[in-house]
């Protein structure tokens, strides 16, 4: 127990963890007119979310509503029921659908979080319930010089995602423009204005300032934190929760002066970001993992874990239940120099025609134009007796040098680096690709051989390459018939090794919808609330479309913030 100091501080609510969830509920409450303290063992803040693609997923959302698009409470609630099946919690999915589009208007209007509407259909939209466009929003670029001083405590974004430091916008025309430079006089132009103002950024700033997505809204969600005089300490990490008779009432945290305890009147809220890096939990988890297979998230190194393990220690309960422990992402391993590795997420090449993705035997096991959690479910299966959960992705030259592949960028971008550093494996013909990738040579060239009967006419009998809204909006629109499928004909021919990788962790602390923290006997541990990926996801291990970790995050953040103000009152 740490010794009461001078240095000590107290607050009404202390929330442990920077990312959305715990930012949107520390700016709730102060908006309430609570005093809160937001720590962050990290030395950046945004979490997880700054690594996002900044996209919520809110069902009627004032975006959709204003642009005329058709949706209904009912059909949301239909789309998550098939979605989250047995795990379906009808309180909190209520709760979620009549709560979120009332989170995106009062931070648009209260605070310098702003969203515009996502073209992204739901990553089922032939499911019942399921819509074509509207439920998805996506954080507004923001200028992060607007940040003052503390742009240098803004996590940067993944490195292995952006092009010399630039962030894409997460619209698809953005990079649209970057797969077209070579071949498009307008492309080429926007290409060259995108890069000549972030070089001067670099230059003046050390980093891009022009940010879009994930840390677009990791850094307007901090400057109304900033705006509103609640403190982020970072490189403050919570060791232990303070318990009086009964009541979670602080936390004893250490940072670079040692230990200090903080007391918290009101309440103690946990927003950690899940479990994704504690190795011991998500060998019990990952069904992968716990079959020897490698696995790669990349998620922030910090989130160990410690809101989970807090939340135990004070009671609460904690279980590996739903049907997907994380949101899957196929990854890959990329050497960038000097003895450091990087991990690249797989959104958008696989959606290409011309690039299929096969196992080691060779063969094909899904529909690579599924959304990444589709895909990586269906590796987990597809890895079952085998050797290893990993998946190779194949294309030709044409294919590379316009798409690119991974982390190894289009035309005119040269790509023999990833060649020569192993990323990269290539082969005259498929036979050679194949023996040097290790993979079944015979199963190679009879699944392309397969593949490629369709893909003359833009079809894929196999597994409906392109047959959804979704899948096609990833791919080429200017490609026809099929935006998705062409053939793999022209070699040299290239292969990149995905292995498994996650988002973020599903399962999580019990709560109940205004986030308590709730013991095995379904009683809430007083004083102790849980919000983002330290809280049990709504959609039950289900990932039904584009932001539908961020959404819910922010929505129970709003529902949380709300509920402390409340109960002071």
């Amino acid at each position: 127990m740490a010794p009461q100091a001078a240095s000590d501080l107290a607050c009404d609510v202390l929330v442990v963890g920077s990312g959305a969830g715990g930012l949107s509920t520390a700016i709730t409450a102060r908006k309430r007119g609570l005093d809160v303290l937001v720590i962050e063992k990290e030395p950046f803040f945004g979490g997880t979310t700054a690594f996002s693609g900044g996209v919520l997923w809110i069902p009627g959302n004032p975006h959709a509503v204003r642009a005329g698009l058709s949706d209904t409470r009912e059909a949301a609630r239909t789309y998550l029921r098939h979605e989250a099946g047995n795990a379906y919690d009808e309180a909190a999915v209520e709760a979620f659908l009549d709560q979120g589009p009332r989170m995106i208007e009062f931070f648009e209007r209260e605070t310098e979080v702003k969203f515009v509407l996502s073209g992204y259909p739901d990553y089922h939209p032939d499911a019942p319930g399921g819509a074509q466009a509207g439920r998805s929003v996506t954080a507004a670029p923001f200028d992060a010089r607007k940040l003052g001083r503390e742009i240098a405590r803004l996590r940067p974004p993944l490195e292995t995602i952006t092009f010399i430091g630039m962030m894409f916008n997460s619209s698809n025309e953005d990079l649209k423009h970057f797969f077209r430079a070579t071949r498009s006089l307008t492309s080429a132009a926007y290409v060259a204005r995108r890069l000549a103002r972030h070089l001067k950024d670099l230059a003046i700033h050390r980093r891009g300032v022009q940010i879009t997505s994930g840390n677009a809204l990791a850094a307007r969600l901090a400057k109304t934190a900033f705006d509103l005089g609640i403190p982020i300490r970072t490189g403050t990490a919570a060791e232990s929760l303070s318990v009086t008779e009964g009541r979670v009432t602080g936390a004893v945290v250490r940072d670079v002066d040692g230990k200090r305890r903080i007391t918290a009147r009101r309440a103690v809220v946990l927003a950690c970001g899940g479990f994704p890096h504690d190795r011991e939990r998500i060998a019990k988890a990952y069904p992968h993992v716990a079959r020897g297979a490698e696995h790669l998230s990349p998620t922030p190194s910090g989130n160990t874990g410690d809101g989970i393990r807090l939340g135990e220690a004070a009671g609460g309960a904690f279980e590996i239940r739903m049907a997907n422990a994380a949101a899957w992402m196929p990854v890959s391993r990329v050497p960038l120099g000097h003895g450091r590795v990087g991990v690249f997420p797989h959104l958008v090449d696989r959606y290409k025609p011309g690039i299929i993705a096969v196992s080691q035997h060779g063969r094909r096991f899904t529909n690579e134009a599924n959304s990444y959690h589709d895909t990586g479910a269906a590796m987990i299966r597809d890895g079952e007796g085998a050797g290893e959960t990993a998946a190779w992705l194949i294309c030709d030259h044409p294919t590379i040098r316009k798409y690119g592949l991974g982390y190894a960028k289009p035309a005119p971008v040269p790509i023999g680096l990833s060649v020569r550093n192993g990323y990269l494996v290539t082969g005259r013909t498929l036979p050679d690709l194949a023996r040097a990738a290790g993979i079944d040579a015979d199963g190679l060239v009879a699944t392309v051989d397969l593949y490629n009967r369709g893909a003359a006419r833009g079809e894929d009998p196999a597994f409906g390459r392109g047959s959804t809204a979704f899948n096609r909006f990833l791919g080429d629109a200017e490609h026809r018939p099929n935006p998705n499928v062409a053939p793999i004909a022209k070699g040299p021919f290239y292969a990149l090794k995905m292995v498994m990788g996650d988002l973020g962790t599903f399962d999580g602390l019990r709560t109940d919808t205004v986030g308590r923290v709730l013991r095995p006997d379904a009683h809430p541990v007083p004083g102790l609330y849980a919000v983002g990926n330290d809280r049990a996801s709504i959609m039950g291990g289900a990932y039904p479309g584009a932001g539908i970790t961020l959404g819910p995050i922010m929505t129970f953040g709003f529902i949380t913030g709300r509920h402390l103000a409340d109960e002071a009152a």
